[in-house]
């Protein structure tokens, strides 16, 4: 069961919208509902969970389901496709259903531990930055779990993209982060990339925009349950995508 505590809500005015994007996460999707759940009402903040299912073969959908009828649909909020239409367009869907003034947007994989939330709550507020990511390169960020010809594939990509692009910030295709809503519809609005590219794309759009970006260092975790959906084809999608933004920004 998730902390039972009720401490008094240290961020009456503002609400956490957090988009998870699932397909074929039903192992991981009860611990990272539970997680939140735990940190959210350990910290304070008044919080949403939504689900973008996008037709998982695996029953996620039904899990969700039940995780609802656990919490409640007040912190539950059920947003499923009727199948894989991609990362942006996901979150543009959760956003639509989003009733909070800060959207957070995570993998629902356990790649990203719900503990660093209230550091990034806290980062947003210390700048009143217009998002905040998360950040493997910098500080005590790190990756775990995987193995070197992955570490060196993430590594150079990350390098490449700061020499083409000098984005102004250190991880760019993280995709743990904190948007203001307003800022996160905006950028969105403006990215015409997909798959893992449209992270990147976020980041050189919110420079383009003089929005402010704040840092804070995180551990990257490889899945627990479920095989990575990183493949030779988006390996690919990414190099092409890279050039596009060093050509078109």
């Amino acid at each position: 069961m998730a902390s039972r505590k009720a401490p008094k809500n240290r961020d009456s005015g503002n609400k956490y919208s957090v988009l998870l994007p699932t397909y074929n996460e039903r192992e991981n999707l009860p611990l990272i509902v539970w997680l939140l759940v735990k940190y959210f009402g350990e910290s304070g903040y008044n919080y949403e969970i939504i689900v973008i299912d996008d037709g998982s073969p695996d029953g996620t959908l039904e899990v969700a389901e039940q995780l609802q009828k656990i919490y409640g649909e007040d912190k539950i909020v059920l947003r499923p496709r009727a199948k894989k239409l991609g990362l942006g367009t996901a979150y543009i869907h959760g956003m639509k259903h989003a009733t909070g003034n800060f959207v957070i947007i995570m993998d629902a994989d356990l790649s990203h531990h719900p503990k660093f939330i209230p550091e990034f709550i806290e980062k947003q507020k210390e700048g009143d930055y217009d998002l905040v990511s998360g950040t493997r390169y910098r500080g005590n960020g790190g990756v775990y779990g995987w193995d070197l010809r992955r570490k060196l594939i993430s590594r150079g990509a990350n390098f490449l993209a700061q020499v083409l692009l000098r984005p102004g910030a250190s991880d760019l295709t993280g995709s743990f982060r904190l948007y203001k809503k307003k800022v996160l519809e905006s950028l969105v609005g403006r990215c015409v990339s997909k798959g893992y590219v449209f992270q990147m794309e976020m980041i050189v759009r919110a420079r383009q925009l003089n929005y402010t970006i704040g840092e804070v260092p995180i551990s990257f975790v490889d899945r627990v349950y479920g095989e990575s959906k990183l493949g030779g084809n988006e390996i690919v999608s990414y190099a092409k995508g890279l050039l596009t933004l060093f050509a078109t920004t």
